[in-house]
């Protein structure tokens, strides 16, 4: 939720953006190869984006996006393999670009070099309940019916 809400906050700032949610399913689920087409086509505008291999994958994304000022999220990150396939160096992309990856494991970060890790603090119960109830309710106020459901949930 806060990596989606920076990106909407922030992605307007470049000249392209993307959002890769579920990495780690993903990748077991379709290969790193899909999500390297999935990244390529929301970067470049591009419709079905076909690739061979993960070692093209990288080429073309090498190629394609060093000089464009990209934005890219990668979310639950759990391997240092999803990095390489997807964010390899920052020469990768241009001038002002930023990579931001959420994962609940920091040693693909460590692998990987990351240079600023930030980790987020457990809400609190009162704000935990507040974001259980946007989510779900997509309002402040909820039926009373549901109150008891929702504090159990956020406990």
């Amino acid at each position: 939720t806060l990596a989606l809400a920076v990106y909407n906050f922030i992605a307007v700032c470049f000249d392209a953006s993307c959002f890769l949610q579920n990495v780690r399913e993903k990748s077991n689920k379709h290969g790193l190869e899909h999500l390297q087409s999935i990244l390529l086509s929301k970067i470049l505008g591009v419709k079905d984006i076909n690739l061979a291999s993960e070692h093209e994958g990288i080429s073309v994304i090498q190629q394609r996006l060093k000089r464009k000022k990209v934005l890219l999220i990668l979310d639950d990150v759990d391997k240092c393999e999803q990095l390489q396939a997807l964010a390899g160096s920052p020469d990768w992309f241009g001038p002002g670009s930023r990579v931001i990856i959420t994962t609940r494991d920091t040693q693909p970060l460590a692998s990987h070099q990351v240079k600023r890790a930030y980790k987020v603090k457990t809400l609190n119960r009162k704000d935990a309940l507040q974001l259980l109830t946007w989510k779900a309710f997509k309002t402040e106020q909820v039926d009373p019916s549901y109150v008891e459901v929702l504090n159990r949930v956020a406990t």
